[in-house]
């Protein structure tokens, strides 16, 4: 964690020189200018201004109510504060429905401060999406499973990739994401098992939220790991406050274990 002592800051080359070398890579959610101040403190090495900005934020029931304008009004907040971390900014849902919107839109995201983009799904058209902004120059991560501006096509939050036949389809997703430009992808809520082998398979870095211990690097909603959100809490979160007197305590345990490989356990993720 060099960087944290005034070495450059984090950069996408940075995050795939890490991948090459077997570095985990520790990434978490943030919504405003205090919390990236203090996840940059702690070392986090990418944020992510997820459109689940529109539960643990607004209140929503799902992500699919955010819009291009709030994740940008978030991002800049965060890039504000924001000293060292790389940042990813969503593409929410229904901005990024063809080629001419989706530049537009992560443009918009870009001029608020984010390094990259991320979009969900891997169908013909969101390759077609990726390669088109990836030529023009738009850094852009894919995100494969569990899809939550999907929810109400999937019929609820429900592991993906279970089936022989929905893991090969994924596999052969992530490949496409790949060969389109994509230089990250983001794996929630699938097999551990499927989550190595997607990993395995690809030269960029995965990023797992309830993908199993063998991605380049985990994701948790901040919220999630303080044990801030209400209700019982996806398999695959663990409560870093638990144990701890301070939130800054909580993120530097979440990234040392991170790094270390010791989270997430066997008891966080999914059998095939």
């Amino acid at each position: 964690m060099g960087y944290l002592q005034g070495e450059k800051p984090i950069t996408i080359t940075k995050l795939l020189s890490m991948h090459a070398e077997n570095e985990k890579i520790s990434m978490l959610t943030a919504y405003d200018a205090t919390m990236s101040a203090l996840l940059n403190r702690c070392g986090v090495e990418t944020l992510l201004i997820g459109d689940s900005l529109g539960n643990v934020i607004q209140g929503h029931k799902s992500t699919t109510r955010v819009t291009v304008e709030q994740v940008a009004y978030h991002t800049s907040c965060v890039a504000r504060a924001n000293t060292h971390a790389f940042i990813i900014a969503d593409l929410p849902f229904a901005s990024y429905g063809d080629p001419v919107q989706a530049l537009a839109s992560a443009a918009e995201l870009i001029h608020a401060g984010a390094d990259m983009v991320k979009l969900e799904g891997g169908g013909e058209w969101q390759i077609e999406i990726i390669q088109y902004l990836v030529e023009r120059n738009v850094p852009v991560c894919a995100h494969l499973g569990l899809l939550p501006q999907s929810v109400h096509v999937l019929g609820g939050y429900k592991v993906q990739g279970k089936t022989k036949d929905a893991s090969k389809l994924m596999c052969e997703q992530a490949l496409a994401c790949e060969a389109a430009g994509a230089q990250m992808l983001v794996l929630e809520a699938i097999p551990s098992s499927l989550g190595k082998q997607i990993t395995s398979s690809l030269n960029i870095p995965t990023i797992g939220i309830g993908a199993g211990p063998d991605c380049s690097g985990q994701v948790l909603v901040l919220q999630d790991m303080l044990g801030m959100s209400p209700g019982k809490p996806p398999k695959f979160v663990k409560n870093f406050m638990d144990g701890r007197s301070s939130i800054e305590a909580a993120v530097k345990a979440y990234v040392r274990e991170v790094k270390s490989g010791k989270f997430p356990k066997p008891e966080h993720g999914f059998a095939g």
